[in-house]
């Protein structure tokens, strides 16, 4: 199932993108599309069921907004440096460990929602990455099927950063990860049973119309499962939760002087394959 969430900032309601690309309203099935959802598969059930037997009702999109697909997220936690094109391009050696950081909930917004760029910032960069949607309560994970059998789906995400706050003023990454509108997350969440392998989709990310960024998950140095493995062990991921994966190279750190960071007026395009696209035009916050 393609899940979304559609309406206002913080009056969003639920709905399905059907098989025929037809906007379905959820709103009589379910509150929202959020931890207490994922983690209910008889909810589930009843909202395929409903989609499969075509009594859903059906939605304009015409100038609909389109919302980030979780509502009530607890965390977003982020690996770094998780490609290998990616380490390689920003002259850093391969880690030996997954590098984990936090984004705040906060950060989250819709898929074509405005991204703002920073009082005083030089450095706005790009970073498409897949998304991992969680659906169970993931503690101390032992086995890669374990992990996967903990995912709800996944999802576009749009990990912009500010490499000067990030690198350059001390500290650790949070200050160039967390202003605000960081992280456009969707349009959907692709329920995990459409995505039988999670290393075999294409990401791809533009600026101005020009493609910058043509990876794959194949080149991830931590895969998907090993990921949820490896964070169980430090923290507890809730239904709900989110884990970008990391992107690969092309972003503008990575490339030569004068490096190409955003700007007021960009438009930067992304998608996952099979897991739809976002655009988003850039102004100053």
């Amino acid at each position: 199932m393609k899940l979304l969430r559609v309406g206002p900032p913080g009056a969003e309601r639920p709905a399905l993108l059907d098989q025929d690309g037809t906007l379905r309203d959820l709103s009589a099935l379910v509150d929202d599309i959020d931890g207490s959802l994922l983690a209910d598969a008889s909810a589930l059930d009843r909202v395929r069921a409903a989609a499969g037997a075509g009594v859903l009702p059906a939605l304009d999109a015409t100038g609909l907004r389109v919302g980030p697909p979780v509502g009530r997220i607890g965390k977003v936690v982020c690996i770094g440096l998780n490609y290998h094109g990616h380490a390689a391009e920003t002259g850093q050696a391969t880690p030996a460990e997954p590098v984990v950081f936090l984004k705040a909930a906060d950060t989250v917004v819709g898929p074509d929602d405005t991204v703002l760029v920073p009082r005083g910032s030089v450095k706005t960069d790009w970073e498409v990455e897949l998304a991992i949607v969680i659906g169970r309560t993931v503690r101390y994970l032992e086995t890669d099927e374990e992990a996967l059998a903990h995912v709800a789906g996944y999802a576009v995400a749009h990990d912009v950063s500010e490499r000067e706050f990030q690198i350059e003023r001390g500290g650790t990454w949070d200050k160039g990860k967390n202003c605000e509108t960081f992280n456009p997350l969707g349009p959907w969440l692709v329920t995990a049973d459409e995505v039988p392998d999670p290393q075999a989709l294409g990401l791809r990310l533009w600026v101005n119309g020009e493609l910058k960024q043509d990876g794959h998950t194949s080149d991830q140095i931590f895969p998907v499962a090993e990921v949820v493995r490896y964070v169980s062990r430090f923290m507890t991921l809730h239904p709900g939760d989110i884990i970008n994966t990391g992107t690969p190279a092309g972003v503008a750190m990575g490339q030569p002087e004068p490096k190409p960071y955003l700007r007021a007026g960009d438009v930067v395009e992304l998608e996952v394959e099979g897991l739809g696209r976002q655009r988003q035009e850039l102004k100053d916050a």
